[in-house]
């Protein structure tokens, strides 16, 4: 199946499989829910504009690991200001759990290269914008190679080589792979950062 045809394929199995594991997890985000909120305070979710297919803009869920930027408390990166339950629930992906939201809307996909910050599109290269060609997904090929230990260059060539390669198949594969990096809590960070470095564009983070 050509990677067009298999996209139409692919919504209807992102409806059905995450709507799905959005319904069989409520139990446990609503645990979740109550942990971000006694440790964290209020809000509970993370929301953020990111860019989606062809670049359009949608509102991103998450749960919130954060505290608030204060620098009269030290809290300024994001070194400082993720907490203890913040890492545990990144490295377990169940921060992601609200973004199921995200793929049932139709905003993202399971699969696909990951929504990033809006203010990023001004700085990709022609080839690397063509990673908005397809909906941006919850997990991805850059995910299972490395996550957030790869070099922005060596992400984004992995997200084109998905826009390229996107089937079934490869999706299958990814979501297995997934299950498995989740387990083994591997590229969670870059080695320098909580999260990953800011992309400058020009091959420069």
């Amino acid at each position: 199946m050509t990677a067009v045809p298999y996209d139409r394929l692919k919504r209807a199995l992102d409806v059905l499989i995450g709507g799905t594991v959005l319904v069989l997890t409520i139990p446990i985000q609503l645990v979740v829910a109550s942990l971000v909120r006694l440790r964290l305070g209020a809000p509970v979710f993370f929301r953020q504009e990111r860019p989606g297919k062809d670049e359009e803009i949608f509102e991103l869920v998450k749960f919130r690991t954060m505290l608030a930027p204060d620098p009269e408390r030290g809290l300024v990166d994001d070194a400082d200001r993720i907490t203890r339950l913040g890492a545990m629930l990144r490295a377990t992906s169940l921060d992601e759990l609200p973004t199921l939201w995200n793929v049932v809307k139709g905003d993202m996909s399971l699969v696909g290269p990951r929504p990033l910050l809006v203010h990023y599109l001004e700085r990709y290269s022609p080839t690397q914008r063509r990673r908005h060609e397809v909906r941006p997904g919850i997990t991805g090929l850059a995910q299972v190679n490395g996550r957030n230990s790869l070099s922005w260059q060596d992400k984004f060539a992995l997200d084109v080589e998905y826009v390229d390669r996107r089937s079934f198949a490869l999706d299958l594969t990814i979501l297995f792979a997934t299950v498995t990096k989740v387990l083994r809590r591997e590229g969670i960070s870059d080695g320098e950062s909580a999260t990953m470095a800011e992309f400058m564009g020009d091959g420069r983070v």
